[in-house]
């Protein structure tokens, strides 16, 4: 088991600093297709999470210059308002709105919900849970163009998917909460995938790579410091989420997982991630109850 987790945190770091940096995105630009960026969605209702700042400030920015009606769902009011009127003003569209919630974060002391909830389950996966659970309803409305785009982490690499939610074990460790978390994401996407694939709705997970944004440098700040001018911009971040966004359907693989514009492994060779997998119906049917939403 040691030898394993040491294979995978080495094989991360490795395929990570080849891929997940700037000059990674660099590089994979060489294959990307320009045209495919200028598609208009206009009318179309776009709600994008963690949207006044980096990443999500960069897709709400991009979606909204591309026509769409933009609902930002921030954390924060104030800040939230202060992104709207931004993006407002940068692209000329006045569709954008704003929602107040959460969208990803890293807790590294272990604090728990009013409901009694970890904090970092609570918003990495029961909020991404519920959101979507919740949302079926109007996005079977707006089919055929109905998708959910979930933005993961490399660092689901790192970690196989696991009953234990909560992290429970004595020795907290945020970053590795986090990394399963994201895992717990990608295995969520398969399955809503299967769930609903005759109801016209894609469901696609995906990774930015390595990028410099607040958030980084708040939960992460020895890697945010150690990579200085290695990571990617929060534009470059965004931009396979917004890919996503605008591509037709027929040339997207619902439940796959994709970076950089293309459908990425979601296992790393001989990490004894893959097989873990299989336990996801258990986790779904426990969200079902810690989130008390029916089936």
């Amino acid at each position: 088991m040691f030898l394993q987790k040491a294979w995978r945190t080495a094989a991360f770091g490795v395929f990570g600093y080849l891929n997940f940096t700037k000059s990674g995105f660099i590089e994979h630009t060489k294959k990307f297709k320009e045209d495919e960026m200028k598609i208009r969605i206009d009318g179309k209702n776009c709600v994008v999470t963690g949207a006044n700042s980096g990443i999500g400030y960069a897709v709400a920015e991009a979606l909204a210059s591309s026509g769409g009606n933009v609902y930002m769902v921030c954390r924060n009011k104030e800040r939230g308002e202060a992104a709207v009127s931004k993006v407002q003003s940068a692209t000329g569209n006045q569709n954008v709105y704003l929602e107040v919630n959460n969208a990803g974060l890293i807790d590294n002391n272990r604090t728990t919900t009013p409901e009694g909830l970890e904090m970092n389950f609570a918003v990495n996966v029961a909020g991404t849970f519920c959101i979507t659970e919740l949302m079926l309803p109007l996005l079977e409305k707006a089919t055929p163009d109905a998708r959910v785009i979930t933005v993961s982490s490399g660092g689901m690499y790192t970690s196989p998917l696991t009953v234990d939610l909560q992290f429970s074990e004595s020795k907290f460790d945020g970053v590795l909460q986090y990394a399963r978390n994201k895992r717990v994401q990608v295995a969520l996407t398969e399955k809503w995938a299967e769930l609903h694939k005759n109801k016209g709705i894609g469901f696609y997970s995906m990774h930015p790579g390595w990028a410099e944004t607040p958030g980084v440098a708040q939960s992460l700040p020895d890697f945010s410091e150690r990579m200085s001018g290695k990571l990617r911009t929060s534009e470059e971040g965004a931009d396979t989420i917004v890919w996503l966004a605008l591509q037709p359907k027929e040339k997207l693989v619902s439940g796959s997982f994709y970076f950089d514009r293309a459908e990425a492994p979601k296992h790393l060779p001989f990490a004894g991630t893959s097989g873990s997998h299989d336990i996801i119906d258990s986790i779904v049917d426990r969200l079902y109850s810690l989130c008390d939403i029916s089936k």
